[in-house]
């Protein structure tokens, strides 16, 4: 005990630390403290433990004391954070409320990528601008240099004189031939440059022989006379009155303005071109020898030439024709040449000196081209050449048969292999189908079909797909190629009047074309009708019978038929076919299915009340049947029709019946 008492007086040094412990109400007699000793102070057995514990329950009695306020009044903060309220929605507002938020949100996106996408276009618009203009730049000052190059070359030439000298004959060309001229689609320019054409063709042809070979005596010179002055005659017609009207583009503009085309061609390298050509050295004549070394001036003219070959065969049908004549001339104008060669090496050797020149016997031209043919065509069979220039000359002429003629017929090659590419396509064509119908055993019957509408395709329009072609081109020459074709007649129809004209054009452009042999049948009576046909060419039978040997009416080009399976609808078997139609001889038939009308009539809501409306009409008028409107309509019962008699045994048993019930109640 004694040790227990020792222990509580050893105990408080420890306890001197925390503080001491909040004093409590004071009591009520201040006698009974005196009286009594004053108790022990609390066991510490942890100072951290002891803290903690005496600030939690100092929290506690905060937290106790806020609580009953709050309790008290309602109104009073609670020390916590209060979380945000949530507004009370409705299913359908909260669901309105996020759509807008989401459709806010997506605006916000898309504005943002817009901005960001314009200022990108912006940049991207400018750094084009700085480029293109920096493009613009250069060129211009290549122009530039060009032009001084070319001045210093060919001077601008004033015309001044010219223009006052021949303004009557302009002012008289102008009610001939109109102020200016299409260069490429009027066909007098074109008839025209075959005649420039034919002036240089002079030109390069006699000039080169009359320069190598003795043409010149006292009694032709008059007659090359005059035929150098209309050769120049039509070259200097040509500069004065066809080309100045010639239009041209300027900046995507076709320039019509006559002032501008005389500037536009006075302006061009071409005019100088022209002038130096035509310049008359022909005169020096008068003070030397008669010559025609003088008009090689004629040969810089070659541009008109070209000129003429490219028009002429944008106007040809069959432009081929025209590439293997030409071909042909470059051809036939080398070994001109060659021959023109030959003659003057062989002056120049001495006629008849050695076994290779020409002996000056017979024609000379004939004879010298004969030589060039065998020579440069390398036949063989050809003198030897003795002499070194011989040799060399010789030489020269195997090197340039085997460049040019290699060249040319490659060229010839092109030229044909180019004018029989769709004969081959369609021979290839038609060799596959034939091999694919012995490889599956196809009846000859159907094979002879197929190769007869092979053979009529291909006689009758030169394809065998005509949309192959069309695709090629643009919009605006398909419509107007389909407007020139199927207009009037889709005006025509009855179904089709009173709708827009652009919505009549966007059918034009859906039509397909279809060729049917003699006896096929377009339609039968029964099929669904899908769509409806406008007869191109040929004719076709509404046929019926028992074996469709009645015709009822013959369609021929122009007409139309199947246009209200167009707008019926397969309810009840409403948009079945009523007859048989079948072709008569041979029919190209334009086809317009019923997918492609309703694809056109969405953007024209207009057009479409209106066929509805001539639909349900034309329906009406030829669906109805006389026959039957004048039946009255029966009711009731009266459709099961009249009652069958009883039968006699089941009478005989019903009146054992009767009889059996009389008795019993008798």
């Amino acid at each position: 005990e004694e040790k227990k008492e020792e222990e509580p007086k050893t105990a408080p040094a420890p306890a001197q630390a925390p503080a001491a412990p909040a004093p409590t109400a004071a009591p009520a007699n201040p006698e009974d403290i005196e009286g009594k000793e004053a108790p022990p102070p609390p066991v510490v057995y942890s100072r951290y433990t002891d803290d903690t514990i005496r600030f939690l329950a100092k929290k506690l009695k905060e937290r106790t004391e806020i609580l009953k306020e709050k309790a008290i009044d309602p109104y009073a903060t609670s020390p916590e954070v209060t979380p945000p309220v949530t507004p009370i929605l409705r299913k359908d507002d909260y669901i309105r409320l996020k759509e807008e938020e989401r459709i806010a949100k997506e605006e916000a996106e898309k504005k943002k990528a817009e901005e960001a996408t314009k200022k990108a276009e912006e940049k991207k618009k400018k750094d084009e601008e700085k480029r293109l203009e920096a493009e613009k730049k250069a060129e211009e000052e290549r122009l530039a240099e060009e032009a001084k190059k070319k001045e210093r070359i060919l001077p601008q030439i004033s015309c001044s004189c010219f223009d006052v000298l021949f303004h009557p004959v302009e002012e008289k060309m102008d009610v001939i031939l109109g102020t200016t001229i299409d260069p490429f689609t009027d066909r007098r320019y074109i008839s025209w440059l075959s005649f420039v054409a034919l002036a240089y063709n002079y030109n390069v042809w006699f000039c080169s022989a009359r320069l190598a070979f003795p043409y010149h005596s006292e009694t032709a010179n008059r007659y090359w006379i005059f035929l150098d002055i209309l050769s120049d005659i039509v070259n200097i017609i040509d500069i004065v009155v066809w080309q100045p009207r010639l239009q041209f583009v300027k900046a995507g503009d076709i320039i019509k303005d006559r002032a501008l085309t005389k500037l536009h061609y006075r302006k061009s390298h071409q005019f100088k071109t022209d002038i130096i050509s035509i310049l008359p050295f022909d005169l020096l004549c008068l003070y030397f020898e008669f010559s025609s070394f003088y008009r090689l001036n004629r040969f810089i003219r070659i541009g008109s030439f070209f000129e003429f070959s490219d028009r002429l065969e944008s106007v040809m049908a069959k432009a081929y024709i025209w590439r293997v004549a030409r071909t042909t001339g470059y051809l036939l104008f080398m070994l001109h040449l060659n021959a023109c060669a030959y003659y003057v090496a062989s002056v120049h050797q001495g006629l008849a000196t050695t076994t290779w020149v020409y002996d000056g016997n017979g024609t000379a031209y004939l004879r010298c081209y004969y030589f060039a043919v065998r020579s440069l065509i390398n036949i063989g069979g050809l003198p030897e050449p003795v002499t070194t220039f011989e040799i060399s000359f010789q030489m020269a002429n195997f090197f340039i048969g085997v460049f040019v003629f290699s060249s040319l017929i490659g060229q010839m090659r092109d030229v044909i292999g180019a004018a029989t590419a769709a004969q081959t396509y369609f021979r290839a064509s038609m060799d596959g189908c034939v091999s694919y119908m012995n490889t599956y055993t196809i009846p000859k019957l159907v094979q002879n079909r197929v190769r007869t509408w092979y053979n009529y395709t291909w006689a009758a329009q030169g394809m065998l797909d005509e949309s192959e072609l069309l695709d090629k081109m643009p919009l605006v020459m398909r419509i107007a190629i389909a407007v020139d074709i199927n207009l009037a007649t889709f005006q025509k129809i009855a179904l089709f009047q009173g709708c827009d004209q652009q919505m009549l054009v966007d059918m034009l452009l859906r039509l397909k074309s279809i060729i049917y042999l003699p006896g096929d049948f377009v339609v039968k009576k029964g099929d669904i009708g899908k769509e409806m046909y406008i007869i191109k060419s040929g004719a076709v039978q509404v046929v019926g019978g028992p074996d469709n040997s009645i015709v009822f009416v013959t369609l021929k080009a122009g007409s139309v038929f199947g246009e209200i399976s167009l707008l019926q609808s397969a309810k009840d078997g409403g948009n079945r076919r009523t007859a048989n139609v079948k072709a008569h001889g041979f029919a190209n038939l334009f086809v317009l299915e019923k997918k492609d009308l309703f694809d056109i009539l969405v953007h024209y809501p207009e057009s479409e009340k209106v066929l509805a409306r001539k639909g349900r009409k034309l329906v009406k008028a030829k669906g109805a049947v006389p026959a039957q409107g004048n039946e009255e309509k029966q009711k009731g019962l009266a459709l099961f029709g009249p009652k069958p008699p009883t039968p006699k045994l089941l009478r005989a048993f019903a009146n054992m019946k009767k009889l059996k019930k009389m008795e019993e109640t008798k």
